[in-house]
């Protein structure tokens, strides 16, 4: 369960009331939006309301003439799915900040600058973002938000999502210690040991994840791996 300060309330009227319940924002929209979300993870209460904000309980009767049970958890997943989620000023607030700083960070990890091949930093893709005026609907999911994000920005800065296939050589001194860490930042395509112990592979990252591999490999080599970009 999560805390009623991490909640937002979910509301249905149906049978001539209004039933409630605390649930946690972002497992309740995903739940809304038909992923596979357990109720008991968001609901903050087991327990259904009139009045969520008062503590206010329907009479038993009332919450089996409008759902056909009293379980707490199926009443709060037909809430969530069938009624509206209603967010405080603060509660939006955090989350379009939070939601933006996560779609600032997919386009900066996984878009590139075509004309650089080189990723744009995230306060550009911030400030393109602010200039298209590009609103953050807490309703709506990450992925919604990043083609949206995207389309505006097209006409400001030139950008795209972009896969790159990098070819990689380890020194034999490190290449037993940093092959796991390499080999694990991307999908590795081709891989191969050389008879003086020295690894070359080939792995395939988001564009925007260049310089992170590149520093990556600075620090497990201390500047002494071979790469050639080949996409």
């Amino acid at each position: 369960m999560v805390t009623l300060d991490e909640s937002i309330i979910a509301r249905l009227k149906t049978h001539g009331k209004t039933f409630e319940v605390f649930v946690e924002p972002e497992g309740a929209l995903a739940l809304k939006k038909g992923d596979s979300v357990k109720i008991e993870n968001i609901l903050a209460v087991e327990d259904v309301f009139l009045d969520a904000r008062n503590g206010d309980r329907p009479a038993e009767q009332d919450v089996i003439n409008a759902f056909g049970t009293t379980d707490a958890l199926k009443i709060a997943e037909k809430i969530v799915m069938e009624g509206e989620l209603h967010l405080t000023t603060e509660q939006k607030k955090k989350l379009q900040d939070e939601k933006k700083h996560r779609v600032i960070s997919i386009i900066a990890t996984n878009a590139i600058n075509p004309q650089t091949k080189g990723p744009h930093p995230p306060a550009r893709i911030e400030a393109a973002i602010n200039e298209a005026g590009v609103h953050i609907d807490p309703m709506k999911n990450v992925d919604e938000l990043v083609e949206i994000a995207m389309k505006a920005i097209r006409p400001l800065i030139p950008i795209r999502f972009e896969e790159v296939k990098i070819a990689i050589k380890l020194p034999a001194q490190f290449a037993t210690k940093a092959y796991g860490s390499v080999a694990g930042f991307g999908a590795l395509t081709k891989q191969e040991w050389q008879n003086d112990g020295s690894w070359i592979g080939v792995i395939t990252i988001p564009a925007g994840r260049q310089d992170e591999l590149y520093s990556l490999l600075n620090r497990l080599t201390k500047g002494s791996a071979e790469t050639k970009f080949l996409k």
